[in-house]
């Protein structure tokens, strides 16, 4: 494998950190600064579909994002209505396929309605790559939500990993190889609890709306010099 091979991990997730912190760096209201991420998250999909990357997952809207003002809580509702609708045939140009994890049923009905179309509008079976919106998220209720499907189900044979994973919001998406979090904050924030057990994290001093290019090839660079064990030891290794 060539180290150009090497630097593009499969899955990349990014915890989009810092919108806030650039908008009252600029004295700007917090709106502004999710804005600005929001154009940072157009050009970053393209890189990295432009990289090869086959999954990117963005941590977009936690469950603990709830807890923030009202008004910064409506302003992100609208801004999802807005991307929903501008962005849906832009992604499909690019055959780019969206889907959602997340308790989304917690949504206003409308925005529930636009994210199933625009996760219908991209549903390729083929796609060029896959974008991942985890949106009403957290790594602890999908895996509280996980528990409460086996019960209501009955399962009555042994759980291991393999079947477990069955009942997590997306099975069928790979584990993240490469986690990136923006703004200097060095912490998963209850991200792919499950799935982030042998992912590499990378922390990038940016915030995000200043995440650029250059700095998702910085994160590449850094993931194509790791070596992954997977706790493994090989001879010679430590």
């Amino acid at each position: 494998m060539t180290r150009e091979e090497k630097s593009v991990p499969v899955h990349c997730a990014i915890i989009m950190d810092g919108n806030g912190r650039w908008a009252r760096k600029r004295m700007l209201p917090r709106i502004l600064g999710h804005r600005a991420g929001a154009s940072a998250l157009v050009r970053i999909v393209r890189a990295a579909a432009e990289r090869g990357i086959r999954y990117l997952s963005i941590y977009a809207f936690s469950t603990e994002n709830w807890k923030r003002p009202k008004t910064e809580v409506l302003g992100l509702m609208a801004l999802f209505r807005s991307y929903a609708r501008r962005k849906v045939q832009e992604l499909a140009k690019e055959n780019v396929r969206l889907r959602i994890a997340g308790r989304i049923d917690l949504f206003p009905q409308d925005l529930r309605d636009l994210l199933e179309y625009a996760q219908k509008e991209t549903s390729f079976e083929n796609p060029r790559m896959t974008l991942i919106a985890c949106l009403n998220y957290g790594g602890r209720q999908e895996i509280l939500d996980a528990f409460r499907r086996i019960r209501e189900e009955g399962y009555d044979r042994e759980l291991d990993e393999e079947a477990f994973r069955r009942y997590l919001y997306l099975p069928d998406i790979p584990d993240p190889d490469l986690i990136i979090r923006t703004s200097g904050e060095m912490r998963l924030s209850n991200f792919w609890l499950w799935q982030a057990s042998y992912s590499e994290l990378y922390f990038s001093e940016s915030l995000w709306p200043d995440f650029d290019e250059n700095e998702l090839d910085k994160a590449l660079s850094a993931f194509s010099k790791r070596e992954r064990r997977y706790g493994n030891v090989q001879l010679g290794t430590s």
